[in-house]
């Protein structure tokens, strides 16, 4: 069985006076594209932010590559192999396509690769050549969204975390998205996919959890999720 990267037992997370997670379990393996779904305020992005560092925990544990990563920000993370594309996207807007691509690159330091990898960034999204110029902050959404993947993947991570990367999109970006996910996982990138699209998120996923009211109430292929009755009425309106 392949190596367990994300292991997360028990976990809580509160703001504001309010239990946001309640005592949540899951784990993505090695080479997994994993897909949590849920409605909007299920506790997903919380989920995702308590992984990452940025929210504390209330209890609970959550292992990478075995071991404990509580307490650790996201800079410590991305140094283990661990990056994560925010809901929002949290581009740099005051700085080019190019200085952005780079950011993800600051813990490198092979020149000849990381060159490599703008090339390679540039060639899933031709649009980020053309504009490598142009100050992120007068992008279209979308185009911020393929900045923030490509950012996050010239980190050359082992485990990528997408939160809601097809909000707010218009059909041909998400559409796009969800191409470069399903390519990103092929070149052998584990993935963790947060996502509220949930049929175009379980038809990739290997496994899928869905959270509801901070719980999961469900796990399983990404296909038997798909084809369940309780997640299509609920879900996909059906």
């Amino acid at each position: 069985m392949a190596q367990t990267l994300l292991k997360v037992s028990g976990l809580q997370v509160a703001y504001g006076g309010i239990q946001a997670v309640k005592g949540v379990d899951f784990e993505v393996r090695e080479g997994e594209l994993v897909s949590l779904i849920g409605s909007n305020g299920a506790g997903k992005t919380t989920t995702m932010k308590a992984i990452t560092g940025t929210l504390p925990l209330a209890g609970g544990t959550i292992e990478y590559l075995g071991k404990s990563i509580k307490g650790q920000g996201p800079w410590d993370l991305v140094k283990q192999g661990l990056a994560m594309v925010p809901e929002g996207r949290g581009v740099f807007t005051r700085m080019t396509i190019a200085e952005n691509l780079l950011m993800g690159a600051y813990i490198r330091r092979d020149k000849a690769g990381i060159g490599e990898d703008m090339e390679r960034i540039f060639a899933i999204f031709p649009r980020l050549r053309e504009r490598k110029d142009q100050l992120a902050g007068t992008m279209s959404g979308g185009e911020q969204q393929m900045l923030a993947m490509g950012r996050a993947l010239m980190s050359r991570p082992k485990l990528l975390l997408l939160d809601e990367p097809s909000m707010g999109l218009s059909p041909i970006m998400v559409d796009k998205v969800f191409e470069v996910v399903r390519d990103v996982y092929a070149q052998g990138v584990t993935v963790l996919l947060v996502e509220q699209n949930a049929s175009r998120a379980l038809a990739l996923a290997d496994r899928g959890y869905v959270m509801e009211s901070g719980l999961i109430t469900m796990a399983g292929t990404g296909k038997d999720l798909l084809a369940d009755s309780r997640v299509r009425a609920a879900y996909l309106g059906e």
